[in-house]
């Protein structure tokens, strides 16, 4: 019987529990993945702008997560917007963490019409701004604003799984990040 490896993810959106069970599973292939999402709260607004709010959110569900429950590894995935000087972007921030350290990674970049940013800053979801702009339904719990902006060829958990995919460098190699 394999041994099983406990995950609590700051969230119950299922694209972030599939990306996270899909990563631990490709990492640690000789154990059961026992992956559960809880409501964690990020303490940010519920469309953080800017990388500072982004990650905060992302570290602040991880450290909820790691006060209220019992696992192996915690993990939390904030998505964001920033005007940088090159365009708007849409981005993500991920937190792993286990009792003994953590780490974070950060997606690429998806530029952002300029219009649908500055709908963020009115206060709006980038999910609903995309809803609206693409008649879907609550398209965040699926391909995100990346599959519609991309046709589909990168989506919402393919890109939170190529930063957690990152931000596990340093429990593979705990030796050389702790030094």
């Amino acid at each position: 019987m394999q041994p099983i490896l406990r995950i609590i993810v700051g969230s119950r959106n299922p694209v972030k529990i599939n990306a996270a069970k899909h990563i631990f599973s490709l990492f640690f292939t000789e154990h059961n993945i026992d992956c559960q999402g809880i409501d964690a709260p990020s303490g940010v607004p519920a469309q953080p702008i800017g990388e500072e709010q982004t990650r905060l959110g992302a570290e602040n569900r991880v450290s909820y997560c790691q006060q209220h429950y019992e696992a192996d590894f915690y993990v939390a995935m904030e998505g964001g917007a920033e005007q940088f000087s090159y365009g708007a972007a849409t981005f993500a921030f991920v937190v792993i963490a286990n009792s003994e350290q953590s780490s974070i990674g950060r997606s690429s970049n998806l530029p952002l019409p300029q219009t649908m940013y500055n709908a963020l800053l009115t206060g709006q979801e980038l999910g609903d701004i995309m809803d609206q702009a693409f008649n879907t339904q609550n398209i965040k719990q699926r391909g995100g604003a990346i599959g519609l902006l991309t046709n589909n060829h990168a989506t919402r958990e393919s890109t939170y799984t190529q930063a957690l995919t990152l931000a596990m460098a340093p429990f593979l190699y705990p030796e050389l990040f702790q030094q």
